[in-house]
């Protein structure tokens, strides 16, 4: 059975634990628990106090929250090497989780606890920028969301999305493999999933992709872009 701090280089990749102080990291490490989830299963429930936060080992965790009709709406999708609930550790005793947390695939996770997070924090200024750095980069990612989903069409958005899923530089054609279901898509782009595939449809009969259930192959990277106002050859 693998030990402990067979994590420490995969957590060292994370902006959180990157700048940690060795001895510091090994002390957070020595209290985590380890998380099996199936596909369905709930992690936490929008109103429980907070005990931990956490790192996505394997698999796919959504963040949500319901209306009062009982309407999802998915706030964050959290893959692999992602943390998430750092930011409700300041709470105190009486933090509460604000969303609910569900694995959307078979999952593996690390909990680590808030208690020797605080404590770590108090006495690790490197780990206090680490924190800061993450909450910055999801405070940004959240405000580009904000913006999308306001001021911008639903085709503007999934094709946002899209671009995304393709390796940083690729000026060519490429594929995408859809790890996310769609429906969990639609419901984090703010769109219908009928929406959704009229879009992806319209897009095929346009040759810019093809489909094939969550395979998607992109024929014309270029005019994809164009449709968001990209560069031919950014990211």
């Amino acid at each position: 059975m693998p030990s402990k701090t067979d994590y420490i280089p995969l957590l060292r990749r994370s902006f959180l634990f990157a700048e940690m102080d060795p001895e510091h990291l090994t002390t957070l490490i020595g209290d985590i628990s380890e998380i099996s989830l199936s596909s369905g299963d709930t992690l936490f429930r929008h109103g429980e106090p907070v005990e931990r936060f956490f790192w996505v080992k394997t698999g796919l965790i959504k963040l949500f929250r319901l209306s009062p009709d009982g309407d999802e709406k998915i706030i964050e999708l959290i893959r692999p090497g992602e943390t998430f609930a750092e930011a409700v550790m300041f709470m105190g005793q009486r933090g509460r989780y604000p969303v609910n947390a569900e694995a959307i695939a078979e999952s593996q996770l690390l909990g680590f606890s808030q208690k020797t997070f605080l404590g770590l924090l108090s006495a690790s200024p490197e780990a206090c920028f680490g924190l800061l750095s993450s909450m910055s980069r999801r405070l940004h990612m959240l405000v580009n969301q904000i913006d999308s989903l306001t001021l911008q069409n639903a085709t503007y958005r999934l094709v946002s999305y899209l671009l995304e899923q393709i390796p940083q530089g690729l000026k060519a054609s490429s594929e995408i493999q859809l790890t996310t279901p769609k429906s969990a898509i639609a419901s984090r782009l703010a769109i219908q999933p009928e929406t959704l595939s009229r879009i992806l449809a319209r897009l095929r009969q346009g040759g810019l992709i093809d489909v094939d259930g969550a395979h998607i192959s992109v024929l014309n990277l270029d005019a994809l872009r164009k449709l968001v106002q990209l560069p031919a050859d950014s990211a």
